[in-house]
Formats: structure tokens, sequence, C-alpha cells
């Protein structure tokens, strides 16, 4: 199960894409991962991990509940 924030970045990644979004792709200013019409940006890497309140907006952004997100 992954945690519900700080996460880093690999494993936010990691659990994307068994959610079948696929890259990371490069674009712009940040990378992305794109599953069908729904196109994430994923937070360049820090030396921090992503904390909750980014890690909630981005899963807000894919539609993914934090109930369904706790029981991958």
């Amino acid at each position: 199960m992954p945690p519900f924030g700080p996460i880093k970045r690999k494993d936010l990644v990691r659990y994307f894409a068994q959610l079948g979004f696929e890259g990371p792709y490069s674009g712009g200013k940040h990378q992305f991962m794109v599953k069908g019409d729904i196109t994430l940006r994923i937070p360049n890497p820090h030396h921090t991990d992503i904390g909750r309140e980014l890690l909630l907006r981005i899963l807000h952004q894919a539609g993914i509940s934090r109930d369904a997100w706790e029981k991958l």
C-alpha cells in the first residue's frame, strides 16, 4: 500500500504506472504521465519527498480517491 505522503518521486511514478499511466515523458518544465485523456504533470526530482498536499492535488487531477490510492 502506498503511503499517503510524503512519498519519493520514483515511487509516485511506479504507482501511477500500476494504475495504467504511461510515461513519464519530457515536456516543458515538468515531466508528465498520460492515461487516456488525462495528463498529469509530475514534479521534478527534489532533494525531499513529495508532501501530502502536493500528492493530494496530483491525485485529484488524476481522478483517484485517497481510498483507491491506499488500496494499491
